[in-house]
């Protein structure tokens, strides 16, 4: 059930994180670009597994459906808020899981089977990867939405994005090459570039402070999960 388990994930985040642009997110109401996105993850899912394209619809079905159920149930100012991201990723996962448990040998059906104890961890390094990195993005910015108004520091567009994927990056790095003392130096660098920008207002000095213990804590959280599931494997 493992290999299976990991294929799913693996294909989720690809298809969520990476092959699915911000365009697709704002336009997902439209049948087209929701159909799209469900022939992705059918894709990525079918290529995981080597094959059971059965199942792959299945799963691509059951995840456009949880996605229609946020884009027509949720408004638009509310959809980029923290609690609607985690609601809907958690709802994937629990398909994701009853999937994996209701046809557990999925993956040693296919074509990779033969590969499985090659594959684990490195799927299990990207899948963390995408997860500190990407997907840590919505959550944070989730976060930070309500004060984006009244506290957001000017900079360059996208600059903010780029910074927090950076620094996750750089963080669950750190913690898979076992240095996690490191991460200390990176709040002491991000503290010292950002005090010219936080000592202009409180509100910014605050919305800076919860946007960056966020984006560290979020990373720190899925960096540790995958070094615990990696040594259990």
């Amino acid at each position: 059930m493992i290999p299976t388990a990991l294929a799913y994930l693996l294909a989720h985040a690809l298809a969520d994180y990476v092959f699915q642009s911000r365009w697709m997110v704002d336009n997902k109401r439209q049948p087209a670009v929701l159909l799209l996105h469900g022939f992705i993850v059918f894709a990525l899912t079918a290529v995981a597994l080597g094959g059971s394209l059965a199942l792959a619809a299945a799963l691509a079905l059951a995840h456009l459906g949880i996605d229609a159920v946020k884009v027509h149930a949720v408004s638009q100012a509310q959809r980029d808020r923290l609690w609607p991201y985690l609601a809907d990723q958690s709802a994937h996962l629990v398909t994701i899981g009853l999937a994996a448990y209701t046809v557990p040998d999925a993956f040693a059906q296919g074509l990779w089977a033969e590969y499985a104890g090659n594959m684990q961890q490195p799927a299990l390094l990207l899948i963390g990867l995408i997860a500190a990195t990407l997907a840590g993005g919505p959550a944070v910015g989730g976060l930070m939405t309500p004060y984006k108004a009244q506290a957001q520091p000017d900079g360059l567009d996208n600059a903010g994005r780029i910074i927090g994927l950076l620094e996750r990056a750089l963080i669950y790095l750190m913690v898979m090459l076992g240095e996690p003392t490191g991460i200390g130096f990176l709040i002491a660098a991000k503290s010292i570039l950002r005090f010219d920008t936080v000592s202009q207002s409180r509100e910014i000095s605050e919305y800076v402070i919860i946007g960056t213990l966020a984006s560290f804590g979020w990373a720190l959280l899925m960096a540790f999960a995958t070094q615990s599931l990696i040594n259990l494997l």
